[in-house]
């Protein structure tokens, strides 16, 4: 079975609510990468997801952005992600989800990526621009390896779409919280749980909800209608304070190149000093073990 599908069977069964942690492949260097997702799992993180760098994001605000950026600049491919998901995957058996622009996959060829991206160890990929329409060649390939297709629902989604979309994902159904892109927001919209219930009238598929959550209370106010709770920006921010990182403005020298090149650059040397290493993953446990406790505070029937 999938990791990703055993984890949420494990966790219906007892209860509780899945925590999914969002990380910048690379940022702020491939070694702390791996390091960020052992202190992820050691604070109780359910699943993993690492967002492939790309120059041109779709979804991601200036938080996420600017990682991307900060990564590309400093020579990050495609192979050195493969190569970071193997080491990742050689420390530790969380699931591991890629959320990657299809751009990324096209380049390469759909065939090629997903091989790679299953023998790297990878469980899922997330690939939010692509259409459902044209995710048949996919979904076909996804299932071939062995990897879950995950597909976003927005409030926009129409709901001949969420039919759509609820019949051809695997794994889980990443339900956007709002309209608009990434990044932490003070509250979340009014509306949201009544959207949530509509769409699990639909399907007993997993639902992890993500796009502005932050804080503890947010996610335990979710946890009852969701299956899962993913929180991005807060973390990939609290890394690159930690690393020292200064907001980017614009596209920097070198993050034009498409990151898709056959051949890797090498290994990033280690970017930050050992002290704000150690700070930063000791920051970014204590924050995931936090979250994953408010989850867990709250009660839900065993599915």
């Amino acid at each position: 079975m999938n990791r990703i599908d055993a984890c949420f069977q494990r966790l219906q069964g007892e209860g509780r609510t899945a925590f999914i942690p969002f990380l910048t492949a690379g940022d702020p260097d491939l070694q702390t990468t791996v390091a960020l997702v052992e202190a992820c799992a050691r604070a109780g993180a359910s699943i993993i997801e690492l967002g492939f760098p790309y120059s041109d994001p779709v979804a991601d605000g200036p938080t996420i952005q600017n990682s991307y950026s900060r990564t590309l600049s400093r020579g990050l491919r495609l192979d050195d992600v493969f190569g970071l998901v193997r080491l990742c995957r050689g420390r530790t058996d969380v699931p591991l989800a890629g959320m990657a622009s299809y751009s990324l996959v096209f380049r390469r060829g759909l065939t090629r990526f997903v091989g790679e991206a299953a023998r790297s160890g990878l469980d899922g990929l997330i690939l939010p621009d692509l259409p459902v329409e044209e995710a048949a060649p996919l979904g076909k390939a996804c299932g071939e390896a062995g990897l879950a297709a995950v597909f976003l629902v927005a409030p926009t989604t129409t709901e001949e779409r969420r039919r759509r979309i609820v019949e051809e994902a695997t794994g889980f159904i990443y339900c956007v919280s709002v309209v608009g892109i990434t990044g932490a927001r003070d509250s979340l919209p009014e509306g949201l749980t009544r959207s949530l219930a509509d769409l699990r009238r639909l399907t007993d598929k997993p639902l992890a909800v993500g796009f502005g959550i932050s804080r503890p209370e947010q996610a335990a106010a979710l946890a009852p209608h969701v299956d899962g709770v993913i929180v991005g920006s807060a973390i990939v921010r609290l890394v690159g304070e930690r690393a020292g990182a200064r907001p980017l403005r614009g596209r920097p020298a070198g993050a034009s190149a498409p990151p898709t090149a056959a051949e890797p650059r090498g290994k990033q040397a280690q970017s930050v000093r050992p002290s704000e290493r150690s700070a930063m993953l000791a920051a970014v446990e204590r924050y995931v073990a936090e979250m994953v406790q408010a989850l867990d505070a709250v009660h839900k029937p065993r599915r």
